[in-house]
């Protein structure tokens, strides 16, 4: 996952990933985007749309949306050197 390459909500490989998985990287996100003001206290891992493509359950975003969006937290503590938070 890179932040200069998006993940498109079509991807194939999106279908792969089990609902822990989605879980694993929403927990994520929670932690990284804290600072940030990044909180979705609700969110959970959502069923594949008519279009299958796979959904976070906080507005039924598709997981690539989440991906690119730890991408992109991970991009810029990198480029501060700051090391990533724990829970």
């Amino acid at each position: 996952m890179s932040a200069h390459h998006p993940i498109h909500p079509a991807d194939p490989a999106l279908l792969h990933l089990t609902p822990r998985q989605l879980t694993e990287l929403i927990v994520e996100l929670r932690v990284e985007g804290r600072e940030f003001g990044l909180l979705w206290p609700s969110a959970e891992s959502g069923e594949v749309n008519l279009y299958g493509h796979r959904l976070i359950d906080i507005g039924n975003i598709p997981a690539s949306t989440l991906i690119n969006l730890l991408a992109l937290l991970r991009e810029y503590r990198r480029s501060l050197g700051v090391r990533p938070q724990s829970e």
